[in-house]
Formats: C-alpha cells, structure tokens, sequence
C-alpha cells in the first residue's frame, strides 16, 4: 500500500505550489526517488488534465557525466535541455541523495564550466515557467539531521505539508517592508554588514517555488554591501562542504573569503565575475526548522535565519549581477546560535531570530505553527 503522505505531498506539488491547469506541458524530474511517489506525481498531473513528461536521474551516473565533460558535451547538453525545456509551462524537482557528497570528487573546474554553459537552462526555468524543487527523505539526510530515519520522515512530511496559505498571508508586511526599505545593517557575532535594497522588490516564498519554504527575499544594489559576514551554518555546494565561511566585502564585491576549505571556496568564487557579488538577501522564518542539516533547502528556511548570497540574481529581483553561481549560505540569529540582528533603515527588525514590529510578529514560530 502506497505512503497516504505521497498522495497529500503530491497534490501540494502540483496543485498549489506549480497550479497545474487542463493541457499544460509538466516536467517532473525525478533523482533517486521511489516509483511510488514518481506513480503519484503522474497521477496528480492527469487528475488536472495536464500532460506529465517524466525524467529519470541518479546520482551515481550524474557523477560520471560531470568527471568526464568537456566543453562539446556541456554545449550538447545545453542545446537538448534548453529545447526540452521550453516545451514545459511547469517543472516540479525532487532530488534524493543516497550520499549528499556524491559528486565532491569532480574537478572544480569541469563542474565550473558545465555550470556556467548550462546556465541559460536554469535561467529559462525559473523565469519562464511555474516551478517548484524539493529534495526527496533519506537516510543520508536522516544522519545530516542527527534523526532516525523514521524520525526524519515524520519530520519532513510534515514540514513540507504545513499551512503554506497560511504562511504566505503572514509573509505580506515584511514584503512590503522590504518594498520602501533603503538601508539594511546586519549585526552579529562576527558579522557587521551594511547595504541598500532600494528599489528592490522583497518576494514572497510561501511554498509556490521551494519545498520546505519559509522566507521572504530581496537583493542588494550590487555595488552596496560593505563590511563582513560570519556564517554559522555548514554549507554544501557542489560535493564539498564547507564550514565557517567568512566573506568580507567592499563596494559590493567579496575581496577575501575563508573557510574549513579557503582555496575551494576560493575556486568557485572564482568561476565568474559575478561570483564574488550578492544576488540575494532573505529572511528565513520556517517554525519547524530549527537546525542545519548542510541541505540548503532546509537550512535557507531555518526560524530565525538569514541567507546572504554570492552569484547570480533572480530576475524578479534583478540587481543586474550574472554568474553560474547562485549559493545561499546561511547565518542563525537566534539566541542559541549567538544572536543577532536586523535592522531596516536604522529601526531594528528582528533581535534574536524573532521579529519585533507588531505587524511582522505573526512570522515568529509561536504564531506561524
């Protein structure tokens, strides 16, 4: 008997999060996933009268593609993915990982190209069609998360399954705080950071692009960030993980970096021009993330976080910076984690991971349950 929990999931996917209408083309890519959950997709589509169009990936062969590409094969890539892709007016991802760290062996510089020459795909995908990208529960993630593997599918079923409705109401002020806010100072334990959003639109997520979801972005006018960030959480990108990233930044650009692995971190920073600029700024505010588990998914939406981070900009809230880079690292101001603050046009916002004004207040985990 299939998991009741796939069916529920699968209609949140397609119903809510992509609102998959009668004759609408849906790509669901699938990596590592049971046949189960892939039977239930399908079925949620053709409940709407859509047409669904299924492709298979796993991890292991993904690894292989990435050590042995060159630049011919990056381009045959981009030119089939590119064609397939604009046939679809949805795309709904969910990637499962039997090892988070399955492609940490691939050359820096091969992921970098074939990263930056299939580019144009993802910035078709997210500008041009509904889309929606989730991971899938495994015990990999399970040992991430320091649960049991029963433990964590509780855990994810139900956190990806909340009152998103709910949250996207609550979400509305901060997004229209974000929309009339010019200076933004970031204050923390290593951390003294200052920049501008003006004229930045702030963006609700609500569970309409990722899954988990739980947090309101905008972005910095490129040439504004100053000073420095310490981030607390682990992050992964790209097979490696890193800890302990600090980045300082003047006139907008990252001028130093340091981490558990600086001349890594270094490397990618290094793929483009825009890599070492910011393409986004958000606040994180899932009530029932509370810890990192180095699956930014997750972690991008822990309650009482921020993300702040190196690479390209969303169209939706365009800066102007390009790169193949797009990584959301992420700093925990919550008490437990050491503190911090925001503050918008020098009134503070947030102290401690909770909101302060009365009217952003329903974003505090207390509220949004």
């Amino acid at each position: 008997m299939t998991d009741p929990r796939y069916k529920k999931l699968a209609e949140l996917l397609v119903g809510y999060s992509t609102e998959v209408k009668a004759g609408e083309n849906v790509q669901l890519h699938l990596i590592d996933i049971p046949d189960e959950f892939t039977v239930e997709l399908i079925r949620s589509v053709r409940k709407r009268k859509a047409n669904p169009y299924v492709q298979l990936s796993h991890g292991k062969v993904l690894r292989e593609i990435y050590r042995g590409t060159n630049e011919d094969h990056a381009s045959l890539m981009k030119s089939i993915e590119l064609g397939n892709m604009k046939k679809f007016q949805a795309y709904i991802a969910i990637r499962g990982a039997h090892n988070a760290n399955e492609a940490s062996d691939v050359p820096s510089d091969k992921m970098a190209m074939y990263s930056k020459t299939l580019r144009p795909v993802l910035n078709y995908r997210v500008n041009k069609t509904k889309w929606v990208v989730l991971r899938w529960p495994t015990p990999s993630m399970a040992q991430a998360a320091n649960m049991s593997t029963e433990a964590f599918e509780d855990f994810y079923f139900d956190v990806c399954t909340m009152n998103y409705a709910k949250m996207k109401r609550a979400s509305q002020p901060l997004a229209k705080l974000m929309n009339k806010t010019d200076k933004v100072h970031i204050k923390g334990p290593g951390t003294d950071l200052r920049f501008s959003i003006k004229g930045m639109p702030g963006i609700v997520c609500a569970g309409d692009r990722n899954v988990p979801d739980g947090e309101v972005f905008s972005c910095p006018v490129k040439d504004s960030v100053n000073g420095t960030i310490q981030y607390n959480t682990p992050t992964l990108y790209s097979g490696t993980r890193f800890e302990n990233v600090k980045l300082t930044l003047e006139n907008g650009k990252i001028i130093k970096a340091t981490s558990s692995n600086t001349k890594r971190l270094n490397e990618i920073l290094d793929t483009d021009s825009g890599a070492r600029y910011i393409g986004e700024f958000s606040l994180g505010f899932n009530p029932h993330i509370k810890t990192p588990m180095t699956d930014i998914l997750f972690d991008e939406k822990i309650a009482g976080s921020m993300h702040f981070t190196p690479g390209q900009a969303y169209e939706v809230c365009d800066n102007g910076n390009k790169s193949a880079v797009h990584w959301d690292m992420v700093l925990i101001q919550r008490s437990d984690y050491g503190g911090g603050e925001v503050w918008f046009d020098d009134k503070l916002i947030r102290k401690n991971g909770k909101f302060i004004p009365k009217n952003l207040q329903g974003l505090n985990p207390e509220r949004l349950k």
